[in-house]
């Protein structure tokens, strides 16, 4: 609850928080558009492969030119400046700055920059959510090692899910299941860059379409995007993972804690302690009332009949039973929330939630009937779609993680809805990211995997 204070003495002391953003896309801007004015921190350099882009973002952001216009590191700490480069090695590599926002999107951009920060001694926000799936566990287990903060992005909403479990646990309850809400019909799945205007255009109101990349669009309706932020939360949490992945049930705000319990109690659940997201589309392509189609939510259990009898009389939206009550946010504010992050792991030396464990993955699932010598292009492509998963099964069959199912040519057909091997693709054992996944696989192991969940 301290936070603003403690930035606001390292601003009276001369020594506001220093960061470091690599990714002048949508999150990245608006951690941007906020950072400016948030009294403690200063955005010492912005990176980003294309640096003219990276200019137009801040100037659409609201930063005077001349704020962005420091000539190097130097001039940028000297004026308290932000430096435009492409270069976000030699910005890690700067030992005046404490905090690295890794913002790409790009798995193996992700780890490797989330290395070299490690190294260096920077804390590390990453919202590059998609890295963390593929290798978040071994990621984090390095950066405690090193002394550092590896976490996950205030804002997003894995952490805010995180952060729901941590509360209802601290607070001596049972969590039950805990995940978000989205729009979900099952023919989603097979969308692809071409067809996903069909679905979006339904309930977004994109007069533009240049303005977005559909790509990147699609891997949140295809269910791709969920998959990876459920696999974040488990591996940071202790939930697990359901068997089948998720089943994206239909639920109002009002109905979750009936939705999300276990069927053996009445709702869809396969067991207790487990993620799940719900959708704001009916089966029937209805709409839900009440949806939490942007927000987060968690659902615990009362132990005694006097907490049950305190959900009821506390409106703390009880399920029929009585026994489980639900939590949630509504909504959730992306970027302009980052600064939490970036405050947290300076100031208090936390994340926003964190990898514990190996417990669940995200594994590449054919959109369609493939065949050999097909190229695989990944995350919101036309090929394969991510489908959360066990990490025992993933691990005992060999899957392919969809982090790296792109640039990748296929040795075998696959079937539609079969999920890819290794050995189904040419990959490069010697690529860094392929490495480090292959490294995590053999550190955390079967056993790990199976770790009970943490109720």
């Amino acid at each position: 609850m301290n936070l603003h204070a403690k930035l606001l003495e390292r601003e009276a002391a001369g020594n506001p928080v220093t960061v470091g953003v690599i990714g002048a896309g949508k999150f990245g801007t608006m951690f941007l558009s906020q950072a400016r004015l948030t009294a403690g921190m200063h955005v010492v350099a912005v990176a980003d492969l294309d640096v003219a882009r990276a200019r137009r973002q801040l100037n659409s952001a609201g930063w005077p030119a001349e704020l962005y216009a420091a000539s190097s590191l130097d001039d940028a700490h000297k004026r308290r400046a932000t430096f435009v480069t492409s270069d976000a090695d030699a910005m890690i590599a700067d030992p005046r700055i404490e905090v690295i926002v890794e913002a790409t999107g790009v798995p193996g951009a992700g780890i490797h920059h989330c290395l070299r920060a490690i190294e260096n001694g920077k804390h590390i926000v990453m919202v590059n959510v998609e890295a963390d799936a593929v290798a978040g566990p071994l990621l984090a287990r390095r950066a405690k090692a090193a002394g550092v903060v590896y976490s996950l992005a205030w804002g997003d909403q894995p952490a805010l899910i995180c952060e729901h479990v941590d509360r209802a646990r601290a607070a001596g309850f049972k969590v039950n299941c805990a995940g978000k809400g989205t729009r979900y019909e099952p023919h989603y799945h097979k969308s692809n860059p071409d067809n996903v205007w069909d679905i979006l255009d339904k309930y977004l109101n994109i007069s533009d379409r240049k303005s977005i990349n559909p790509k990147m669009f699609n891997s949140f309706v295809d269910g791709t995007k969920s998959g990876i932020e459920m696999t974040a939360v488990c591996n940071a949490t202790g939930l697990l993972p359901q068997s089948d992945g998720l089943a994206f049930p239909p639920a109002t705000r009002f109905e979750l804690a009936d939705v999300c319990k276990p069927k053996s109690e009445g709702g869809t659940l396969e067991k207790a302690g487990v993620t799940e997201v719900t959708s704001s589309v009916y089966r029937d392509g209805k709409d839900v009332p009440h949806h939490l189609a942007l927000g987060t939510y968690v659902v615990f259990e009362g132990d005694t009949e006097y907490a049950r009898r305190c959900f009821k009389e506390y409106a703390m939206l009880p399920d029929k039973s009585g026994k489980y009550a639900a939590l949630y946010r509504p909504i959730h504010m992306i970027g302009l929330e980052l600064g939490i992050s970036v405050a947290s792991c300076a100031l208090r030396n936390e994340p926003t939630g964190a990898p514990t464990g190996f417990r669940s993955d995200v594994v590449a699932t054919a959109k369609r009937a493939l065949k050999a010598g097909e190229m695989l292009d990944g995350e919101g492509g036309f090929c394969v779609w991510g489908k959360q998963t066990p990490a025992d099964v993933s691990l005992d069959q060999e899957l392919l993680p969809l982090g790296l199912a792109h640039n990748v040519k296929l040795k075998n057909d696959i079937p539609e809805g079969g999920a890819l091997k290794w050995a189904d693709v040419v990959y490069d054992p010697n690529d860094s990211a392929v490495k480090v996944r292959r490294e995590m696989e053999s550190a955390f192991g079967r056993r790990n995997a199976q770790a009970e969940a943490v109720l």
